[in-house]
C-alpha cells in the first residue's frame, strides 16, 4: 500500500500540473477545451524530436546524473515549451478568437475544441506515426525506499518538476501584476475591461502560461510512460476530473484534484485491475460533487 501511495503522488503531481493550464484557461476564457490533452501530445512530440536532433551531439549523449534521460531530452524542454507557447497562441487566435467575437455559445467552443483535438492527433499520426516512442531505452535507475517501496529515480525528477511549475505559476497569479490583472478578468470581464485591462493580451498571457504547463506535463508523461499518439488523449479524463473537483479557475483546486486522482487510480489497483482505474477516480469525483458541487476549493479561486 504505501508503494502504490507513492505512485499516486507521481501520478498526481502530472496530472496536477496538466490540470493548472486547463482550469486556468476554462476560468478566465469559459472554454473547457478538449485539445488540452493532444496539446500535451504535442508538446511530447516536439520534445523527443528536438531531444532525437540533440542526440547527435557527443557531450549531449550523456546520461543526466543518477537519471535515465539524456541532456538532448532535458535541452529539449526549451524548443518544446517556446513551440507550444506559440502553437497555444495561434490555436486562440485562428479559432476560439473567431468563436468569440460571434458571441459563440459555451457547447459551440467545446465542440470547436473536440476539433482541434483531432486535427493535431491526425498531425502527430502524420509526422510520427501510430508507433510508441521513448526518450530512454534500457534499464531504469530504481531506489528501494523503507517499507519495501521501489521508485524510479526519473520519478522524483518528475515530482520536483511538476511541484516547482505549479508553484511558479501559483506566486505568479497571486503577486505579479500580470497575475492579479487575469484573475480580474477571469472573476468579472466586463469590469476588467471598463478598468482598462487590454483583455485580448491577458487571453494571449493566459495560453501562453498554459503552452508552458502543457509542453512541461508532456515531457514529464512521456518521461514516465511512452509516447504514443492518443496519450494526450486518454490523459484527458483524468485532467478533466481533477479540474471538475478542484473547482473552476482554482490552481490550489487543481492541485488537490490531481493528487487526489492520481492517489485514488494507483491505490485501486490494490483490489482491482488497473484498467478500471479510470472507473475509480471518476466515482471520486461524482462523490465530491455530490457534497461540494462547486469543487473542493469553490469557485474562481487562485
Amino acid at each position: 500500500m504505501p508503494e502504490l501511495i507513492v505512485y499516486g503522488i507521481v501520478l498526481g503531481s502530472i496530472i496536477a500540473l496538466g490540470s493548472v493550464g486547463l482550469t486556468l484557461i476554462w476560468g478566465i476564457t469559459d472554454l473547457f477545451n478538449c485539445a488540452h490533452g493532444d496539446q500535451i501530445t504535442v508538446g511530447a512530440y516536439i520534445a523527443l524530436l528536438f531531444a532525437s536532433l540533440f542526440s547527435r551531439i557527443g557531450f549531449l549523449q550523456a546520461k543526466v546524473g543518477p537519471f535515465s534521460f539524456h541532456w538532448g531530452v532535458l535541452l529539449a524542454f526549451i524548443p518544446a515549451i517556446l513551440i507550444s507557447i506559440g502553437l497555444a497562441i495561434l490555436i486562440d487566435r485562428w479559432v476560439y478568437k473567431a468563436l468569440r467575437r460571434a458571441g459563440a455559445h459555451f457547447i459551440t467552443g467545446f465542440i470547436a475544441s473536440i476539433g482541434v483535438a483531432w486535427a493535431l492527433r491526425g498531425l502527430i499520426y502524420i509526422i510520427w506515426g501510430a508507433d510508441f516512442h521513448f526518450y530512454t531505452t534500457g534499464l531504469r535507475p530504481m531506489l528501494f525506499l523503507p517499507l519495501g517501496i521501489k521508485l524510479r529515480v526519473d520519478e522524483i525528477f518528475i515530482v520536483i518538476v511538476a511541484w516547482a511549475a505549479v508553484a511558479a505559476v501559483y506566486i505568479f497569479m497571486l503577486k505579479t501584476k500580470m497575475g492579479k490583472a487575469l484573475r480580474a478578468l477571469a472573476d468579472n470581464p466586463s469590469l476588467a475591461r471598463v478598468s482598462g485591462i487590454n483583455t485580448e493580451r491577458m487571453l494571449m498571457w493566459a495560453w501562453g502560461i498554459a503552452g508552458v504547463l502543457i509542453a512541461i506535463a508532456g515531457v514529464l508523461y512521456g518521461i514516465e510512460t511512452q509516447l504514443r499518439p492518443e496519450m494526450g488523449w486518454i490523459f484527458l479524463l483524468p485532467l478533466f476530473a481533477a479540474v471538475i473537483m478542484g473547482g473552476k479557475g482554482s490552481i490550489t483546486g487543481a492541485l488537490a484534484g490531481g493528487l487526489v486522482l492520481g492517489i485514488a487510480q494507483q491505490v485501486s489497483t490494490e483490489w482491482l485491475m488497473p484498467t478500471y482505474k479510470p472507473a475509480v477516480a471518476f466515482i471520486i469525483m461524482i462523490l465530491v460533487l455530490i457534497f461540494r458541487p462547486k469543487g473542493i476549493f469553490g469557485r474562481r479561486k487562485v
